[in-house]
Order: structure tokens, then C-alpha cells, then sequence
């Protein structure tokens, strides 16, 4: 029988996994208050910013230095999420929302098939099957009947995805030779944010679109604590996490993130959820925690792709 996680460092870990995930799903549902009055690239620099701010002043409140990344962990911020939120957003204009989050499900599960591939993690068959029931239970969760999209905008969307999927195993392979995983965060914030604005800038020239909209301080303010979540706090808790565990361990988290959207909407916006979300909700959970219970995924262990009976 399968050893539940129990040392104290574990149960940080997953907590840290936990977080993330609920800081992505709370900053998501936030940042639709923003994008009501202003254009998505021009949210997104904002959130960096207002993130990147938050977190310089943290850390130097603390003493710690801002400086001091290794010099690949800090350029990842231009593929995530940089290259992989502007790949992302410009798919959204081609499919419904419903299936841009479905098509997001695809990232946990090509996390699992690079971690074994090029970390040598073992991924067992179990761990697989498990992976795709949690799948299965987020599409529940976020399925609607109406969903439709064009191809064009499916295939920039999974671009995006294998930009996320390849930001995790890369940054699993050197984060831990990093001193600080708040110095890693805020370089990829800064690095992620200096894409965002030329992005921005070569976007609005060419569609003749550099024009400042007139925003309230509620729109502001929820573009600001979006990014301060989604961004410096979410990745803060990841990266702090993905040090010590496996990369297809930490990709089980992504899966939490359609429930605490669902519950920071019920919430603080109102919305109900019918009955398949809720057997979606149940889903995920019993997938989850199975995959933490699994022996491969405690202590990182490195043995090839092998398969599992019983």
C-alpha cells in the first residue's frame, strides 16, 4: 500500500502546490473585474508591474537582495508567461472561454510525459491513468455545451500550453541551484514584463491602438491585486515547491485551479454550479489526492518511464 506524505517539509510543499493554485483560480475571477474596462495587453503589464513592485518592496523589507538569479531562470519569464500568456491570449479570440480552460487541461499532462522524458521521473501508469481522470473531472467542471473554436486559435493555445509545460521542467532542472526563489520570481516578473510592454507597443502600432482608456480606481485596483496573486504570489508558492518535488507532482496542482475559480465565483460573484461541476469538483479532488499518495511521486525518484500493475 501506497505511503501517504507525512514529513513536515512534504506537507509544506503540497501546501506551497495548494496555493498556487488557489492564487491563480482567486487572481483569475479578480482579473475579469479589470478586463472589463481595459484591453488584455494592457492588463497584463499592469499586473507584472503592480506584482513586480509588490515583491521588491517585500523583499526588501526583509534584507533580501533583488538581485542575484541565475541568468536562464530569470530569462524563462519571457516564455512563462510571457511568450505563453500573449500565445494564449491571442487564441482566446478564436474559441470560447470554456474551451480555452479545457484546452489548458492538456498542460499537467504533458508536464508528466517531459518530466519523464527529460527528468527521468518515473511516471507510472497509474500516475498517468489518474492524471487523465483529473482531466477528465476539469472539463467537467468548466464544460459548457456551446463551447466551439476555430483551429487557429486551438493550435496558438496549445502553443501556449507547451511553452507552460516546457517553463516547468526547464525550471524544475535549475531551480534548486538558485539561493532565493523570491530573486527567481522577481526576475522573471521583470524579464516577463519588459515582453509585455514591447508586445504591447508593437501591437498597438500596428492596429493604430496606443490609446490610454479611461479606468476606474476599482478596475486599477483589481488589475494590480490580480497580478500580485497571479503572478508574484502563485509563482512565488510554485517555484518555492517545485525545488524539492517532482515536476509531475507539481503539475497535479494545475488541476486545482478550475475549483478555487469556481469557488472565488460563487463567492464573490454570485454564480452557482450545476450539478456535473459538482461531480467535477469531486473528481479532481479524488484524483489528486491519489496522485499524492502514489510511492513515485515522494522523493523525486528518478528511474526511467516504467509501467505499473495492480
Amino acid at each position: 500500500m501506497a505511503a501517504s506524505p507525512t514529513s513536515s517539509r512534504e506537507r509544506r510543499d503540497l501546501l506551497f502546490l495548494a496555493l498556487a493554485a488557489a492564487c491563480w483560480g482567486l487572481g483569475s475571477v479578480i482579473s475579469k473585474r479589470a478586463i472589463e474596462e481595459m484591453p488584455p495587453l494592457l492588463l497584463f503589464p499592469i499586473q507584472l508591474g503592480g506584482g513586480l513592485i509588490a515583491l521588491a518592496l517585500v523583499m526588501r523589507a526583509n534584507g533580501q537582495p533583488l538581485t542575484g538569479s541565475p541568468r536562464l531562470l530569470a530569462r524563462l519569464g519571457v516564455l512563462n508567461p510571457g511568450l505563453a500568456y500573449a500565445l494564449g491570449l491571442a487564441g482566446l479570440t478564436y474559441v470560447a472561454a470554456s474551451l480555452y480552460v479545457l484546452l489548458w487541461a492538456l498542460e499537467p499532462l504533458l508536464i508528466v510525459v517531459l518530466a519523464g522524458a527529460f527528468l527521468g521521473e518515473r511516471i507510472t501508469g497509474r500516475l498517468i491513468l489518474l492524471s487523465t481522470v483529473a482531466a477528465a473531472g476539469m472539463a467537467l467542471i468548466v464544460y459548457e455545451p456551446a463551447a466551439s473554436g476555430q483551429w487557429p486559435g486551438i493550435a496558438l493555445i496549445v502553443a501556449g500550453v507547451i511553452c507552460c509545460a516546457a517553463y516547468t521542467v526547464i525550471a524544475r532542472r535549475w531551480v534548486g541551484a538558485a539561493e532565493s526563489t523570491a530573486q527567481v520570481v522577481l526576475a522573471q516578473m521583470a524579464w516577463a514584463l519588459a515582453f509585455a510592454v514591447v508586445l504591447g507597443l508593437v501591437v498597438g502600432l500596428a492596429t493604430n491602438g496606443l490609446r490610454w482608456p479611461r479606468l476606474s480606481a476599482t478596475a486599477l485596483v483589481a488589475a494590480v491585486g490580480s497580478g500580485l496573486l497571479y503572478y508574484a504570489a502563485a509563482y512565488w508558492f510554485y517555484l518555492g515547491a517545485l525545488r524539492r518535488v517532482p515536476a509531475s507532482l507539481a503539475a497535479s496542482s494545475f488541476y486545482l485551479i478550475p475549483i478555487f475559480g469556481v469557488a472565488a465565483s460563487f463567492a464573490l460573484l454570485g454564480e452557482r454550479l450545476e450539478a456535473w461541476q459538482w461531480l467535477g469538483v469531486a473528481v479532481v479532488f479524488a484524483a489528486v489526492v491519489a496522485i499524492i499518495r502514489l510511492p513515485a511521486a515522494r522523493g523525486g525518484q528518478e528511474a526511467g518511464l516504467v509501467p505499473e500493475s495492480g
